[in-house]
């Protein structure tokens, strides 16, 4: 059996007063997709920034592949790519300009395969067009984009599928199941009714002790 990339250990989180989650134990193994899911308010995107470490908001621990995350901070960050619920793009810059901005940090990307990642979203023609003057679908390409020059073997995903039409949606589940047949590992959140095949399923906000399922 193939060791965890991640592991979440007894993670508990309050927020306000109110338990969001607790007792909560999980491992991610390379190749897999995993669904966090629960209802509205039940911890789901803060979950997700405590694993990508930009929520130190909870008690428990985190290990990359089998290491306390703090110990391996270097290699977990350059070895993760989190994408946030928000496009998290500069509106001032032109999607080119937001890539190359995205990739610069892990060894930059030439700009032929940036413009290849944007018409792959769906974006030949605005390449060059600051983001402000696109719409809100637009931007979320933009973003979504980086997926598709990305090699980091962990992906933390919140709500990508927001502001996608039918057929972005459809690219974009094709993709995730692509890079999960290549060994690539996920977990993510999203409203959108999400079928992968052996999927994995973290719920939250059930009961006091997280349910972690395996499989559909």
């Amino acid at each position: 059996m193939s060791e965890p990339l991640l592991q979440a250990v007894n993670l508990h989180c309050e927020r306000d007063h109110r338990t969001l989650f607790r007792d909560l134990s999980f491992s991610i193994l390379p190749a897999t997709l995993t669904r966090v899911e629960g209802p509205n308010g039940s911890g789901k995107t803060t979950l997700l920034r405590v694993l990508a470490g930009l929520n130190d908001n909870a008690d428990g621990q985190v290990l990359w592949h089998g290491e306390d995350r703090g110990a391996s901070r270097e290699s977990f960050l350059r070895n993760t790519l989190y994408i946030g619920h928000r496009p998290g793009i500069k509106a001032m810059l032109t999607p080119l300009e937001n890539l190359q901005a995205l990739t610069a940090g892990r060894g930059g990307c030439p700009d032929s395969a940036l413009r290849q990642a944007l018409a792959g979203t769906g974006l030949s023609g605005f390449e060059d067009i600051p983001c402000r003057r696109l719409s809100a679908g637009q931007q979320r390409r933009v973003a979504l984009a980086r997926l598709l020059v990305a090699d980091e073997p962990l992906w933390i995903l919140d709500e990508i599928f927001t502001a996608i039409d039918a057929q972005g949606v459809e690219a974009l589940e094709r993709l995730l199941v692509q890079r999960v047949a290549e060994g690539g590992s996920i977990i993510l959140t999203t409203h959108h009714d999400l079928r992968v095949p052996g999927m994995e399923r973290i719920r939250l906000g059930d009961s006091d002790h997280e349910e972690v399922s395996h499989g559909l």
